[in-house]
């Protein structure tokens, strides 16, 4: 048991549990994200409305009232002031009540001395869940996995992320995941491995004769070969 969802299921039941429950697929890298209307801890939202011109990082956990999930929750909520610098909103969901999301958000405020000030989709009759493919069988029939979604200010999936029922995330990364894309954005580079920021960022390769040129006479730049250079940026 991961001690952080109602009911999972045996890795053998996986089939028979995929044909009686709905669970969606899952949209790709680069899809628009689904659109969805659904009631939170701070009223109706529509996504498309919602995140306007922000980025969204929405996230799934697999039930409230459990360890793991509360661990996570609280720890996104004392970073918090860490997304808003980066235009990004949080967004959590699972198949939960609202009632229940209300309870335990004055409990960890109680426990941890913290407030959640993002809100959290009421996903009872699994709609959302179904659209982001959260739903795995071989997890859990009942409750969504750990997944994470990052939504550009134009509504397209640019990242995601999904860990299983019984291993938290790791903030300090998805922080890292929006600044990789934030900074390939702005100044046109790719992340290397480790990346972060205030890193060299490695050259796109070029894709004509012109390019190659271009990036042949570039000049403040540390060149390991013809194909991988690192730029300050």
């Amino acid at each position: 048991m991961s001690g952080c969802t109602p009911e999972t299921t045996q890795p053998g039941q996986a089939t028979q549990a995929a044909s009686t429950v709905s669970v969606g697929t899952i949209p790709r890298i680069g899809d628009a994200a689904p659109d969805f209307t659904a009631n939170t801890t701070q009223g109706e939202l529509t996504l498309s409305r919602w995140n306007a011109d922000k980025w969204v990082m929405l996230f799934s956990h697999p039930a409230d009232f459990t360890p793991v999930c509360s661990t996570e929750i609280t720890e996104l909520a004392k970073r918090q002031a860490e997304f808003d610098r980066r235009n990004v909103k949080l967004l959590g969901v699972s198949v939960d009540s609202i009632h229940s999301h209300l309870a335990w958000r004055e409990n960890l405020q109680r426990i941890f001395d913290v407030k959640i000030n993002f809100p959290l989709v009421a996903d009872v009759n699994m709609a959302v869940a179904a659209k982001y493919g959260m739903i795995h069988p071989g997890q859990s029939t009942t409750a969504t996995v750990r997944a994470v979604f990052v939504i550009d200010a134009k509504r397209t999936i640019r990242a995601m992320v999904y860990y299983p029922l019984n291993v938290g995330r790791n903030v300090d990364e998805l922080v890292r995941l929006i600044d990789g894309l934030q900074t390939a954005d702005t100044k046109g580079v790719a992340c290397p491995v480790n990346w972060k920021p205030g890193e060299k960022g490695i050259v796109p390769p070029p894709k004509t004769e012109a390019e190659v040129d271009a990036r042949n006479a570039m000049k403040d730049v540390e060149r390991l070969d013809f194909y991988l250079l690192k730029k300050t940026i």
